[in-house]
Formats: C-alpha cells, sequence, structure tokens
C-alpha cells in the first residue's frame, strides 16, 4: 500500500546568523558538531539535539525504505515559526525556510510534498508568502501554530489569511506551539506531553465556535496528534452547547458535533485504543497517517500501530494514503512508483 506521512519535520543543514541579520535575538541556530548531531541553539542556549534526518533528505530517504514510507510531507520545525519577531524578519525567514523544503520537493518529487511556514503576525506578508509559495513554488499548503501570539484562530487579524488558503485550493496543517499553561509545566516535560494536546484541541474549538468553518467551508484544514485532546472532549462540547448557548453559541449557531467530518487529523496517538475510538467518530476519510518524524515523540515505525490493528482494507488504504490526498487535494498516481 501506498504510505504518505503528513507530518514531519524538517530543517536546512544551515542558514544565516539570524541575530547578526535581523539585530536581535531570540532565534534558532543549529550547530554541527561533527560527531553525526548537532545542536538546535538559541542564544547560546541549548533547546534540542538533532540528528542527520533532520536536514539531510539522503538520509532520510534511507530510513523512509527500512519503514516502507513511500512520501514525507515536510514542514518546518515550530520553533523556527518565530511569530514574535518583526513580521518583515519572519517573512525573510520563512522564504529561506519554504525555499529550502520547495527544492527538495522538486528534486524527489515523488517522495517529498511541501507545506510553507508563513509570517502569521502580519496579514499582508503571510499571503504575500502564501501565493508565492503555491503559485511559484508549488507547494501544497503551509502549516500554522494553534494561535498567532495569543490569538486564537478565530482571531479577525488571522482570518484573511485563512481566506486566502481557501481561495487559493491550499491544505493547512495547524501544530501546537507556545503551549498554554507552560508556566505551571516546568518538570516532566508537560508542555509536550500535557500542553500539545490542550493546544489542539483550544484550536479546533475556536475554529468551531468562532464560526470559521462556516465561514470558509472549503478550507481544508488538518490538526496535528490526532486533534489533542478534542476528540475525548466532543461529549463535553455538545453538552455545554445545549445547556449554555447563551455563553458557548455567541458566535456560531450549529453544535460542534456537526462538524466532526469537516477537518482532517493525523493518526498520532499512540494507543489503538484511541484511534478506533477515532476512526468511529471521525471516519478513517478524516484520519491521514503522520509521525512526528523525526523526533523523539513520534511514531519510530510510521504506520506500524496502524498495521498491528488489523483493520480491513479500506480503511487501512484511507489511514496511509488516501485520507493525505484528499486533505492535500493530490492525485495517487503521482506518488505511486
Amino acid at each position: 500500500m501506498l504510505k504518505i506521512d503528513i507530518h514531519t519535520h524538517i530543517l536546512p543543514k544551515s542558514w544565516p546568523d539570524l541575530k547578526e541579520r535581523y539585530g536581535y535575538g531570540g532565534f534558532m541556530q543549529l550547530e554541527h558538531c561533527g560527531s553525526g548531531c548537532s545542536k538546535m541553539m538559541m542564544d547560546g542556549k541549548h533547546f534540542r539535539d538533532v540528528a542527520p534526518n533532520c536536514w539531510d533528505p539522503q538520509v532520510r530517504l534511507e530510513e523512509c525504505h527500512q519503514t516502507a514510507v513511500d512520501v514525507q510531507v515536510l514542514s518546518t520545525v515550530p520553533v523556527m515559526f518565530n511569530y514574535w519577531a518583526k513580521p518583515k524578519d519572519t517573512a525573510d525567514l520563512a522564504m529561506i525556510l519554504n525555499d529550502h523544503i520547495a527544492e527538495i520537493v522538486t528534486n524527489h518529487p515523488k517522495r517529498f510534498i511541501g507545506l510553507a511556514t508563513l509570517p502569521m503576525q502580519d496579514i499582508n506578508l503571510s499571503v504575500k508568502e502564501l501565493e508565492r509559495c503555491v503559485n511559484t513554488k508549488g507547494m501544497a499548503g503551509v502549516q500554522i501554530g494553534s494561535h498567532i501570539n495569543g490569538w486564537n484562530l478565530d482571531d479577525p487579524r488571522i482570518f484573511p489569511i485563512l481566506e486566502a488558503a481557501q481561495d487559493l485550493d491550499t491544505a493547512i496543517f495547524i501544530h501546537p506551539w507556545d503551549m498554554l499553561g507552560s508556566d505551571r509545566m516546568n518538570l516532566y516535560w508537560l508542555p509536550w506531553l500535557v500542553g500539545m494536546p490542550a493546544e489542539t484541541a483550544l484550536s479546533i474549538c475556536s475554529m468551531i465556535f468562532g464560526g470559521v468553518f462556516e465561514k470558509l467551508p472549503d478550507l481544508r484544514i488538518a490538526f496535528a496528534h490526532g486533534g489533542g485532546a478534542f476528540p475525548s472532549i466532543i461529549g463535553r462540547l455538545e453538552h455545554g452547547y445545549n445547556v449554555r448557548p447563551d455563553i458557548v453559541a455567541t458566535h456560531n449557531q450549529k453544535n460542534p458535533r456537526d462538524y466532526l467530518g469537516k477537518f482532517y487529523v493525523d493518526s498520532l496517538v499512540h494507543e489503538p485504543a484511541v484511534l478506533n475510538y477515532m476512526i468511529d467518530l471521525f471516519g478513517a476519510n478524516c484520519i491521514a497517517l503522520g509521525s512526528d518524524y523525526p523526533f523523539p515523540l513520534g511514531e519510530d515505525k510510521p504506520g506500524e500501530m496502524i498495521k498491528n490493528m488489523q483493520l480491513d482494507d479500506q480503511t487501512n488504504q484511507w489511514l496511509y494514503a488516501d485520507t493525505a490526498l484528499r486533505w492535500l487535494n493530490l492525485n495517487r498516481k503521482d506518488y505511486e512508483r
């Protein structure tokens, strides 16, 4: 079966010294140690170790061969969003990152699909870069954060960018970042373990209750990590809508359950029972394989959990590739070998 992994992250092997380029700090740099491992550093402080599979497409292709992944959808590492920076600087960095991804896709068109990053804090710059990446670079979509400097995804300042994505028939992948409540989660890796699922649920709820899906019915959006906590709280959301519509339904009068099947999620939940529940809840045609490659919270062998669940062939087809192609609006024949 064709296998497409919609949730993988990549960096260039190098990029300019951003503190020197922009005149202030707070940006990520990559320091190569010469030992097969490199360090992501921010203002001299260690953030994360990464291996060559984070920047070398040949290493990625070798590892894809080992795990029977045919196609990776490439997006930047969310720490590179830099929505906090001056918009013109974020736009400049976005072009560097996007051109890198587009070049890899051009060199390996059957093996990689590209998602761009945008300077989301600025409408005009975001739409300009979105149009460049879609119309000139041929990228299939964009990755954005679960919020933009505290603006939830129903914020009017974000809407024109989402509208432009719909007009361009462009897919959007939403990834949690800068997690809420991090000041209370400074131990045990809790921002990643607890904050990320909460962030993603918040982003989905903001779009539902804020009426974004009503205003933009043709928007093709996928959420990372199985939609985070959203699937487990759908009953609570519906109950809240029923008993307190005066609070819950102020911007959208539709039941939140009506939006099941209106957006996509990846399969990265690490628990077969949860994925089975999600298949019943969303339908397999709304769930796409996602591994979070090449990071440790991801699935080491993309699709292994799905394989071990012994699902029927049609469900596997949706999870492995057909949902991804539907979300991205791409043709299977272009990726079959």
